[in-house]
């Protein structure tokens, strides 16, 4: 392996461990909002994303189509989603959020927040400027990790 290659696997290395860690630590953060992280994830997807079909939200959290449709199911139970029909097919429907499943994840994401907020202000200043400096490249590469994969 070269050097600059061996460089860039490091940083490769420290930020898949940056991102599980933070990931991690913000599972408490998402067991306040009182649902299972597979419902919590398909929620925002709606919330954030727009109303989606049944495959498409499937695909956007990688599990079958069977496995989407019990989550689905859980969350219409609740009340925190609804499924409409497709306009393009008798057949499709769409998933789309209630208002009360817009509040649940817009609750969750603030509070996912706040605590990123607290963390970033007990760091360095130094710390914080690399840190908001990176943020839109971090963006950038996933992004190109998502389309690669």
């Amino acid at each position: 392996m070269s050097r600059r290659n061996a460089g860039l696997a490091d940083v490769a290395s420290d930020l898949n461990s940056a991102a599980i860690h933070l990931l991690r630590g913000l599972r408490a953060t998402d067991r306040g909002a009182g649902l299972t992280p597979a419902r919590l994830s398909a929620l925002s997807v709606i919330v954030f994303g727009g109303p989606c079909t049944l495959g498409r939200l499937a695909k956007a959290e990688d599990v079958a189509g069977p496995t989407m449709s019990r989550i689905v199911d859980g969350l219409v139970e609740l009340g925190l989603a609804v499924r409409n029909p497709h306009p393009d097919g008798a057949n499709m429907v769409l998933i789309a959020p209630t208002a009360a499943g817009a509040e649940v994840m817009n609750r969750a994401r603030q509070a996912r927040l706040d605590v990123i907020v607290t963390a970033l202000r007990r760091l360095p200043v130094a710390d914080r400027r690399a840190i908001v400096a990176a943020a839109s490249a971090l963006h950038t590469l996933a992004d190109d990790v998502a389309r690669s994969s």
